[in-house]
């Protein structure tokens, strides 16, 4: 009898804390990984008992070039490496990544635990590629100032954009997740009236109401991101973004993800912001922020991670 598949926390109240690490797995060490994996949901659980309200998550992603390297058999549907997207201005860059374990909590300190903790299972097997630690910024605000996932879905329409369903059957209850990593030029943008910072993201940011449409810029973060499919309904993706800073540095910036049943709406928004709709006219937000990092991954159920392939094709 077929069971229905249990799905990462993908979908998950806004965290007070989040760690995002990206791992690429050393040649030869893939025995070391899958040993893991199957025992994140026990290391989160053994982290999460010692503070019973701190709502600690971890969500794991592998990578289109680890995956035969795992596993023996075909990859989801549309699993591939994160595809660069380019203008003659702005660049969405593709940076490595085998493994993304994004790691939410209401207190930074299970977040930090558990991280220590699936590293030092790792060690000598992999290789950081980049770790960024989010924290809520006020009223969910980002450091530009404007309130971020805004137009996140709830409900089962949450359920309906973010996991796979029956059009690839072998790995429903599954997610993809991109991620990106965006350093903003705080001082260029916080020279910006306020007007022009709310024309730049197409919502006013005090109240966070977005523009009408007809006084909307074209250009502006809100219009590029709206994806409307052949029948004139909206496809919905659930970001968890996270602010990140380092006052000493001057680094400030957004650490973008993106869960969605299909990653084709996620590169749509990117196409969109970066080569501009139409050409050209790119997400003017692109002027004060800049992605350093970017990868695609898929999100396994979670008795995937457990069990491995035979968990989902019995």
């Amino acid at each position: 009898m077929t069971q229905q598949p249990v799905s990462q926390a993908v979908i998950a109240p806004p965290a007070e804390a989040a760690i995002f690490l990206v791992v690429t797995v050393r040649p030869e060490r893939e025995d070391v990984v899958r040993d893991l994996l199957a025992d994140v949901a026990g290391l989160t659980r053994a982290v999460g008992f010692r503070s019973k309200d701190g709502e600690l998550r971890c969500v794991v992603g592998l990578g289109a070039e680890l995956w035969p390297r795992l596993y023996d058999v075909a990859p989801p549907a549309h699993l591939h490496p994160f595809e660069a997207v380019q203008d003659a201005v702005h660049t969405a860059v593709a940076t490595p990544g085998d493994i993304l374990f994004h790691l939410r909590a209401r207190h930074m300190d299970l977040c930090f635990e558990l991280a220590q903790q699936l590293i030092a299972r790792l060690d000598g097997a992999v290789d950081v590629e980049d770790e960024v630690h989010g924290f809520r910024y006020f009223d969910e605000r980002d450091l530009l100032g404007f309130v971020d996932g805004t137009e996140n879905p709830e409900g089962t329409a949450a359920e309906a954009a973010v996991h796979i369903g029956d059009e690839d059957a072998a790995f429903a209850g599954g997610s993809y997740v991109v991620v990106q990593k965006y350093l903003h030029d705080l001082v260029a943008w916080n020279a910006l009236p306020v007007e022009a910072q709310e024309r730049a993201i197409g919502r006013h940011k005090l109240s966070d109401i977005e523009m009408p449409d007809d006084v909307k810029p074209s250009n502006s973060h809100v219009a590029l991101n709206t994806i409307v499919d052949e029948n004139g309904v909206e496809r919905q993706i659930m970001r968890d973004n996270m602010p990140f800073g380092n006052v000493g540095s001057g680094e400030f910036g957004t650490y973008f993800i993106g869960y969605a049943a299909s990653p084709d709406v996620v590169e749509q928004m990117l196409r969109n912001m970066f080569v501009g709709k139409p050409p050209g006219n790119h997400d003017r937000i692109l002027d004060f922020s800049t992605a350093v990092t970017g990868c695609l991954f898929f999100v396994p159920p979670a008795d995937f991670l457990e069990d491995g392939p035979s968990a989902s094709e019995t």
